[in-house]
């Protein structure tokens, strides 16, 4: 028991020194120190983090759904990363990238790793109109499609920033994987709408019945553009 208390404690004092010194953490990874020890507790903290954040806006529709989002979230999140992440490698190779298969792999987990900690940070403010609003559904949907905007922001800078020291060790090439890495930032956004399309429902439309995955139909801007519409007195 207490070796696991230790091991959690380590895992989240990864996190923590990446917080505070994000510049000292990236200069690890392009020295390759202690990489596998980097991924595991990376995936452990933020896997919890983005959990307790699903399980609130599961919260909204019922205690099903909260164990759901609890599962799905930090799923989709990693999913996203999986499915994009061999398009972003093979390409930086190809132009000239000597970094390694896990110092990539890290690099990308540490920006998932700050959006779970940002959306953790919010996590209260979403609890405060779940309670307070909750006949809004679509305000709250709203809410937390913007929650996820601005968390997203700041993973794929830190995610900008952290390639890009990868790459002042290579420089032949340097200004390809630069555009690669850019066109790349937009494929993981569509990946990851369309993604958490396929996965929802997160929240569940109150009244409806609990549903582990939807029928896939329709798509996320239209459902967006949707939401506002009811909002605005328009539906």
């Amino acid at each position: 028991m207490l070796q696991k208390q230790v091991q959690g404690i380590q895992h989240f004092s990864v996190l923590l020194s990446l917080l505070r010194d994000r510049q000292a953490f990236l200069e690890e990874i392009r020295q390759q120190v202690r990489l596998h020890n980097k991924i595991s507790s990376l995936l452990v903290s933020s896997s919890i983090f983005f959990a307790i954040y699903g399980s609130i806006i599961g919260a909204s529709h019922s205690w099903a759904q909260a164990i759901s989002s609890a599962i799905k979230l930090p799923a989709f999140y990693l999913l996203t990363l999986i499915i994009c992440f061999p398009t972003l490698f093979f390409f930086n190779i190809l132009f000239g990238s000597r970094s390694s298969f896990l110092q990539h792999f890290v690099v990308l987990l540490t920006a998932i790793s700050v959006i779970s900690v940002l959306l953790f940070s919010f996590a209260p403010v979403a609890l405060f109109f779940l309670i307070t609003a909750p006949d809004s559904y679509q305000f709250f949907k709203l809410l937390n499609v913007l929650i996820f905007g601005i968390t997203g922001s700041f993973g794929v800078k830190f995610l900008y920033d952290g390639m890009q020291l990868l790459s002042q060790q290579d420089e032949v090439g340097k200004g390809t994987r630069t555009t690669i890495l850019r066109s790349w930032l937009f494929l993981y956004a569509f990946v990851g709408m369309q993604l958490g399309w396929f996965l929802r429902p997160f929240f569940g439309a109150p009244g409806s019945k609990f549903e582990l995955f939807r029928a896939v139909q329709g798509n996320f801007y239209l459902d967006i553009v949707a939401a506002i519409s009811e909002i605005l007195g328009y539906r």
